[in-house]
């Protein structure tokens, strides 16, 4: 997720409905499973207005009526609204974007929760009234009509485990608690009986995250508290994930590919803590030049052990995904872009 964009493309008004998606998307009880009928997997990306997705995951030349989500909604049942944690939601943005992936009726979106809540200072108390209306009037029209699968609130690694911080969340959690809530917590002080006794007592899930294993950082689990379950892959960027480095771009953050051999392991976790679940989803946020859904592909084809639909020009900079694509490349290419 990018440094402070309040300006995206993702508030742009609707003008054609999309093309139907082909096939079902929601992930089947893989082999060897314990998921029961109406345990579902959604997979997909945080996010979809980057500018360094053009050419990648879309196409350079987009037809009228063009919109990311519903692109997206072709391939993912779920997408995370990243806007949401730098302002809250406007109502009639949130209204399009259901009409935005109307064509898949699976499809939940998950968003998170506006950072006034998560970052500010403990000690100047969660936002205001004010703050809060204005949240729940952008996530109003996603609940209201069944659209939004999970509100996430992500703490930042500063955010340690204290009888402040305890306290902090519950009166959180209490206040949003008519939600589907789910939190995510870097900082391995959290990793507790008491922090897992607490989300289950306010129904809400604990978010299990992959980040560079850095001092006291959370490691990664399968722990599900609620009836959502949520995995977040933020990638493994050693280098940059902590860096004051003024010189170094923001989005190096989060510019790392996993590998397949690096997604196994959470494929099994992820069946671990749909297994515990109701609605289980998997958000990827190695976000740039469309890493994240790379990954979220893939991901998805180790679940259902399928191939799957892949948007064209994603596979032209990353020709690893012809191995899981259902279809050969529209165009035979015979000089692929190189990868940046």
């Amino acid at each position: 997720m990018p440094r402070r964009n309040t300006k995206s493309a993702d508030s742009r008004s609707p003008e054609r409905a999309p093309k139907p998606a082909r096939g079902p998307l929601q992930v089947p009880a893989p082999e060897g499973s314990q998921l029961q009928p109406g345990q579902i997997i959604r997979v997909g990306p945080a996010g979809w207005s980057y500018p360094d997705w053009a050419g990648y995951v879309y196409p350079i030349r987009r037809p009228k009526g063009f919109h990311e989500a519903s692109y997206l909604a072709e391939f993912f049942d779920t997408i995370e609204i990243n806007t949401s944690f730098y302002q809250p939601l406007r109502p009639d943005h949130a209204t399009q974007w259901i009409d935005r992936v109307a064509a898949n009726p699976r499809f939940v979106f998950t968003a998170k929760l506006w950072q006034r809540f998560t970052h500010d200072p403990v000690s100047a108390g969660p936002g205001t009234s004010e703050d809060e209306r204005a949240v729940r009037a952008g996530f109003d029209p996603l609940h209201k009509t069944g659209k939004l699968g999970a509100i996430l609130l992500q703490f930042p690694f500063s955010f340690h485990r204290t009888p402040e911080t305890v306290a902090y969340l519950s009166a959180l959690l209490k206040r949003f608690a008519d939600y589907p809530l789910v939190v995510e917590v870097r900082h391995a002080s959290w990793n507790h009986p008491d922090t897992f006794a607490l989300l289950r007592e306010h129904r809400a899930g604990f978010c299990n995250i992959d980040q560079p294993i850095i001092g006291r950082s959370l490691e990664p689990s399968e722990s599900a508290t609620s009836p959502v379950g949520y995995v977040r892959l933020h990638g493994r960027r050693y280098d940059t994930w902590f860096t004051d480095d003024a010189t170094i771009p923001a989005h190096e953050r989060y510019n790392y590919l996993y590998s397949p051999e690096e997604l196994a392991p959470w494929a099994g976790r992820i069946r671990k803590v749909a297994e515990n679940a109701r609605d289980t989803f998997v958000v990827t946020n190695n976000h740039y030049q469309g890493k994240a859904v790379v990954n979220a592909l893939q991901l998805i084809s180790i679940l259902k052990r399928s191939k799957v639909k892949v948007p064209e020009p994603l596979r032209v900079h990353f020709p690893e995904l012809d191995a899981i694509a259902d279809q050969p490349p529209a165009e035979p290419t015979l000089f692929p872009l190189a990868k940046k």
